[in-house]
Parts: structure tokens; sequence; C-alpha cells
């Protein structure tokens, strides 16, 4: 029997072994090839979603979204947004209803890319609403993703300049890993709703 946690103590998470995202990256630079890279995505199944924007360390200041991350179980594509913006071929990903795009905390990822270019929203799995389907409280990637596999996925990159004229590799494997990791998850939930070999330990 699987043992997870209602909430997961977030101590334990340093004492981790840490999880990337070992497969390929491909950095979107221009509307040709976000092109290539959604008609890749489009003969998929199943996508991990995320976006990137730069932090903002002044009161009033915000930037737009500027990294659209959408992962397949080995590939990830990293669409610079403060670049290409939003081209017709990523607005017929986002509107699609034949692929299932899962991510965390959606409704704000959505909302960010909105405003760059309104856009019919598609079909999206939010996995917060999964995992409390299984009893699960925590909302963060992080915490879930721990509770789930036993590993770490290290966030110090997060407050890093997504609008950075090169993206480094730290960068780059980090935005990869979340993108990817929601599939992990959204995958996992699948198998222990449907083999039902789990326990929930109460924390409280």
């Amino acid at each position: 029997m699987k043992i997870i946690y209602n909430k997961y103590d977030k101590q334990r998470i340093q004492e981790l072994p840490r999880v990337l995202f070992e497969g390929r990256i491909i950095v979107v630079f221009t509307e040709r090839e976000a092109n290539r890279a959604v008609d890749y995505l489009m003969k998929q199944k199943l996508l991990g979603f995320d976006t990137e924007t730069r932090p903002s360390f002044k009161k009033g200041q915000m930037f737009q979204v500027a990294l659209l991350q959408v992962a397949t179980p080995d590939t990830c594509f990293l669409f610079r947004l403060n670049r290409i913006g939003l081209p017709d071929s990523i607005i017929r990903l986002l509107e699609d209803r034949t692929i299932t795009k899962v991510g965390l905390s959606l409704q704000d990822d959505l909302r960010l890319l909105h405003a760059r270019r309104p856009f019919k929203t598609g079909t999206f799995v939010e996995l917060q609403k999964e995992v409390k389907d299984i009893g699960i409280e925590d909302n963060s990637l992080q915490k879930i993703y721990a509770n789930l596999f036993g590993e770490k996925i290290a966030k110090n990159q997060q407050l890093s300049n997504w609008e950075a004229d090169v993206l480094t590799e730290a960068q780059q494997r980090y935005a990869a890993t979340d993108a990817w990791a929601c599939i992990q998850i959204h995958e996992e939930v699948s198998r222990m709703k449907r083999e039902k070999d789990f326990v929930i330990n109460e924390q409280n």
C-alpha cells in the first residue's frame, strides 16, 4: 500500500532527492518555430502545461507572462512569449478540445495568457482538483510531487529573470521540470484511483 499525506510537511522536502526533467528541451524564439512546435504537440494525447513571469520587486510594477512551457513525457517546448507574443499557432493549441492539457493553478496561468491575447479556453485539467479527489489538501506543485513520488522539485530559479536574452540551463531545466511534473502527477493520480492501492495519513 502506498502511503500519502493529506498535508505534506514542508521540512521533510529538504531531505528528499532532487528531481529534474531529463528529456529534450526546445526553446522557441520565432513564430515559425512555434508553428512547427505546435504541429508536433497537436499529435499528442496529454500535455503538461505551465508559465513563468518575470518577478517584480517594485510596488505597482507588473510584467506580462514571458514563458509558456508545454511538455510531453520526453520533450518540453519553452515558448518565449516576450519575444513572439501569442501567435495563431499557440492560440490553436490553447483553444483545442481534443488534447488534455494538465497544470496547477491554471486559472492564474490562463488569466495571464488571456491578458496577452484573448482566446477561447480549450480542454484543461486542474491538478489541484484532481489531488483533492484523493484526499490531498496541499496546493503547491512541490508539496504534491514530494507527497506522491518522494522527490524534491527545487524552486531556486522561480524568481529569476524570465525575460533575459538567454535563459540559462538551470532556468530551462527548472521550467521544463514544472510542466513535465504535471504529467507525472496526473498519471499517478489516475493510476491510484484506478488501482485503489493507497491510504491517506492524516497530518494535523
